[in-house]
């Protein structure tokens, strides 16, 4: 085998490494994975928990996920977060929906767990956050510091749970909206950060009131718009078959992320 041959076979071996499914990642992740039942209202909350390898105590996520519910790419944020240093909860939002369901992995697909999401009571949504939230407090290797980051519908529940608790630190709000309501955004006590793709005119319209809504409260909002991602970028970015835009706003919003983080 010549240097060329060999150089394209390690080129190829490398993207084939790259290219790998949101299930395969998790199940190569030498982080500990478990899941935790919470008792709420009746009901069990499912809660996906990885824990980073490190020597310290460490901040607390908790990650709330997109409408698709809480699907491989969710638990695959959860994992890299936690590759970063920080604990991370996942609560499965759709948990215990009926008798038949009990996370989002038994609905028969996507379109099934999104009209199932959609069909949620708010305030058990944020009584679920609630218990999630209490737990994370309650790891004994986290730092007591628990702040909240969600996508597309988690984003918005990620802008909405700050308004219900302010012993969060803070909340990172990807390409979710915001209510409109002052009452509303006048309980929020931390600083909100929001990231959003530039192809994503349908939330990103309604940056402008926000911004101006919070500003006039003098509330924390600060956001960056990466241009060329599109709505979700953070999933879609990830993927074996994702566009550069996606992959590169991907990049950016980790580092972006990391930086306010550090």
């Amino acid at each position: 085998m010549n240097i060329r041959t060999t150089t394209i076979a390690f080129l190829l071996m490398s993207f084939t490494l790259l290219a790998q499914t949101d299930l395969e990642v998790l199940e190569q992740s030498p982080r500990h994975h478990e899941w935790v039942e919470l008792e709420n209202e009746g009901k069990t909350l499912y809660n996906f928990v990885v824990y980073p390898e490190v020597s310290e105590k460490a901040k607390v996520f908790i990650v709330i996920h997109e409408n698709r519910g809480l699907n491989d790419w969710a638990r695959r944020f959860a994992d890299e977060l936690a590759e970063k240093g920080y604990i991370a909860v996942a609560p499965d939002l759709l948990s215990s929906t009926s008798e038949k369901i009990s996370k989002t992995s038994d609905f028969e697909n996507s379109d099934a767990a999104r009209t199932a999401l959609y069909d949620l009571d708010l305030k058990h949504v944020t009584s679920d956050l609630n218990a999630a939230f209490d737990y994370a407090k309650s790891i004994a290797a986290g730092n007591g510091e628990v702040s909240v980051i969600g996508f597309c519908w988690g984003g918005s529940q990620s802008f909405r749970y700050a308004t219900h608790n302010s012993d969060l630190e803070e909340a990172f709000v990807f390409y979710g909206t915001a209510s409109t309501d002052m009452e509303d955004l006048a309980k929020i006590e931390i600083p909100v950060y929001g990231f959003y793709g530039g192809n994503d005119a349908r939330v990103n319209s309604t940056i402008p009131k926000t911004e101006e809504q919070m500003n006039t409260l003098g509330k924390f909002y600060s956001y960056n718009i990466y241009e060329g991602g599109g709505h979700g970028f953070m999933r879609s970015g990830a993927q074996p078959e994702a566009s550069e835009e996606n992959k590169q706003a991907r990049e950016q919003a980790w580092k972006d992320l990391l930086e306010i983080l550090n």
